[in-house]
């Protein structure tokens, strides 16, 4: 399993696998990710725009910032990836298209791995 599914896990509540789908749902009826751009949009700038949701539902293919986004519009959640990678912590602010969000949820990345941030 990909440890972004894992990490979101903690704070959804609900297994691993079953939000990678609901994710890989969500980029199948293309709705907006960001605002003024498609899911379609996005995907072409990926280097296999064709399989990628086919991809994404396979549970060794990491996951990374366009899932992200796609967590934060279903579950209507606020994330904030603390990246510690570059000599320090900087923080990527994801939230929800709507900008109302009902919670928020920290994540801790590495450049290669995600991790919840547990309080």
């Amino acid at each position: 399993m990909s440890c972004l599914f894992n990490s979101l896990s903690y704070f959804i509540k609900d297994d691993s696998l079953k939000i990678r789908h609901v994710i890989c749902d969500y980029l199948e009826q293309n709705k907006s990710i960001i605002d003024g751009m498609q899911t379609k949009e996005i995907l072409q700038y990926e280097n296999n725009n064709e399989n990628y949701i086919q991809n994404m539902r396979n549970p060794c293919t990491w996951g990374g910032a366009i899932e992200i986004q796609c967590a934060c519009n279903i579950w209507n959640s606020r994330i904030i990836v603390l990246n510690n990678r570059d000599n320090g912590y900087r923080q990527i602010e994801f939230i929800p298209l709507s900008g109302q969000y009902e919670r928020t949820m920290y994540l801790e990345w590495t450049g290669g791995h995600y991790e919840p941030i547990r309080n």
